[in-house]
């Protein structure tokens, strides 16, 4: 789920780095991602070998240049690290500091104590969908994931059952909300208006996130049942504090950066002029990296000092926090360094000619070109943006309504069934401690039931409009 820059994926498309035929790509992507599948699940070999080797394999399947496909993965991983990496690391010093602070307790203390146990699923879903509005999914994800552990933990709840709902509403939001990257494109590219866009976006947000939310993790639950991960859970510490800070300072200063981004995307929309004052500013402070640095600096008094910290003890708790993420953060790349090998490859450009000359109506094609590539390349934006291209010349003649429907089709297949190529799909099995197959059974199904439900409602919405 890998959040890409249009200028990113601008560079992405140059000529491909193999001459193989359609067919031949076609086996080597299925080949290379039964070689990763096979690694991990019969070899028990780690998770980041298994896709450096599988990503050279799926180069070699392929006979591109050892060097192009070493080059590729590098540049992939590179860019991914570059990308999510320091977000993570900052989103890892928030957590620790909202963890040894006692924050993280007075919010789930809160929230245990406000909902019932019947309740507690559509609250999670509720705050993921608030926080997920503005952010990409891996910051959402960073942010939201040591309430979520802390809540499954100290309530005794089935982590599925309360984290399943969390990334269904970071999810939804990603892939059919402006202002996230994906739709904005979409709408530029089909000429949809971004104002019907947003409002009918929300329309089907709603039920396709309670569906796959509060209603599938009780499936979830059952089908896996595992513990919140005790290396991702620091021991609740509060308790040998003399005091902590209080609900609303902690929900502030986690809100910060959300707040940040809102504004940012707030401005870009109303005031659309990159060489205005205030735009400029916004663009600044709402980029991910400032909103989450000025969080771990605001939440250092906040949360630190309001404990009681020392200098000292604030070193010793940022030094404490990136340790346990280096695993995920070297699992991340290689799942972005695999999409990347994909990408130069040319395995987009494959789907785009398998579909040129399908029949089918236009929200449907939409969806099904945008499921193709997000299968074969991992990345909803680029999925997003290839389908975009694809289909804008049949938003020629539609209503403003249409073509915001084809934006949200486009968004619904873009999430369709994320796995092992999909860098997403590692962040969430590791942060909630899963092996593949139960990654598959949950998150994988989640995100296929968002994307059938979520053009379901898009074809819905058609018939009305």
């Amino acid at each position: 789920m890998t959040s890409l820059s249009v200028e990113t994926l601008a560079a992405d498309a140059v000529e491909p780095i193999t001459s193989a035929g359609n067919a031949q790509l076609g086996i080597a992507v299925l080949a290379g991602i039964a070689v990763i599948v096979l690694l991990i699940t019969k070899f028990k070999l780690h998770a980041f070998l298994a896709l450096t080797i599988g990503s050279l394999a799926l180069g070699a399947f392929a006979g591109a240049p050892l060097a192009d496909t070493i080059k590729a993965f590098s540049t992939g991983l590179g860019n991914t690290v570059a990308g999510v990496g320091v977000l993570i690391a900052l989103g890892a010093i928030l957590g620790k500091l909202l963890a040894d602070s006692g924050g993280a307790d007075q919010i789930v203390d809160t929230i245990l104590a406000k909902a019932s146990k019947r309740s507690m699923p559509w609250a999670m879903v509720l705050i993921a969908s608030v926080i997920g509005l503005p952010l990409f999914f891996e910051v959402g994800i960073v942010l939201l994931i040591p309430v979520v552990l802390m809540v499954a933990k100290r309530g005794n709840y089935s982590l599925m059952r309360i984290g399943i709902p969390a990334l269904a509403g970071l999810s939804v939001m990603h892939g059919l909300i402006p202002p996230h990257p994906g739709p904005l494109v979409a709408i530029d590219a089909v000429g949809a208006n971004l104002g019907v866009t947003l409002a009918l976006g929300l329309v089907v947000a709603i039920p396709t996130v309670i569906i796959a939310g509060p209603v599938f993790s009780k499936y979830a639950a059952r089908w896996v049942d595992v513990p919140a991960p005790e290396h991702m859970i620091p021991t609740r510490p509060s308790e040998d504090l003399e005091k902590r800070p209080g609900f609303g300072v902690t929900v502030a200063t986690v809100m910060l950066p959300v707040v940040l981004m809102l504004v940012k995307a707030l401005v870009d929309i109303v005031v659309d002029d990159p060489e205005n004052a205030v735009q400029k500013v916004t663009d600044v402070i709402g980029s991910p990296l400032i909103a989450l640095l000025a969080a771990v600096i605001v939440g250092m008094f906040t949360l630190g000092r309001a404990a009681g910290f020392t200098k000292e003890r604030l070193s010793s708790t940022v030094d404490k926090s990136l340790a346990p993420i280096a695993g995920v953060l070297l699992i991340v790349g290689a799942g972005g360094g695999f999409k990347q090998t994909l990408i130069d490859l040319g395995v987009g450009q494959m789907i785009l000619d398998f579909s040129k000359d399908w029949s089918i109506p236009a929200l449907l094609l939409a969806w099904l070109i945008a499921v193709a590539i997000r299968l074969a390349t991992g990345s909803a934006t680029v999925a997003t943006i290839s389908a975009a291209g694809l289909v804008a010349p049949l938003a020629a003649g539609m209503s403003t309504s249409e073509t915001a429907l084809l934006v949200l089709a486009i968004g619904a297949g873009s999430l369709f069934f994320s796995h092992v190529n999909d860098a997403g799909f590692w962040l969430v099995k590791e942060y909630f401690g899963m092996n593949v197959g139960q990654t598959i059974k949950t998150w994988s199904v989640m995100e296929t039931i968002i994307s059938v439900v979520g053009l379901v409602f898009v074809l819905l919405l058609s018939l009305v409009l």
